[in-house]
């Protein structure tokens, strides 16, 4: 399940949608029988609307985007990556406070 302005990508959208947007692009590696990632799920929506205009924020769902998944190689979720002009410029591992996403979303905007 997700918010409204949280986006979902998959194998087949997600060089339109991540790497050509000329927006920072957050992007959420999780599955639903991930309990962290069901834990980051609702922080990651309140993002999406919190950012919505400003910053695309999304996920992909390992098991139904495994090309992706295996492009990023994402082994562990949930994986939290940034992408800004189609190049991952930071890449989070496990779950942490709303204030450190908002905070690295607030430096990569500003760079």
């Amino acid at each position: 399940m997700a918010g409204q302005n949280t986006l979902h990508f998959a194998d087949d959208t997600f060089d339109s949608q991540v790497l050509q947007s000329p927006e920072l692009v957050v992007v959420d590696f999780w599955a639903e029988w991930c309990g962290p990632c069901m834990m980051l799920g609702p922080v990651i929506d309140e993002l999406a609307s919190e950012y919505a205009g400003k910053v695309r924020i999304g996920k992909v769902d390992i098991d139904k985007a495994p090309q992706v998944a295996r492009k990023y190689d994402v082994t562990n979720i949930p994986t939290v990556m940034f992408f800004k002009n189609g190049n991952v410029v930071q890449r989070v591992l496990g779950t942490r406070p709303k204030k450190d996403y908002k905070a690295m979303i607030d430096t990569a905007l500003a760079g």
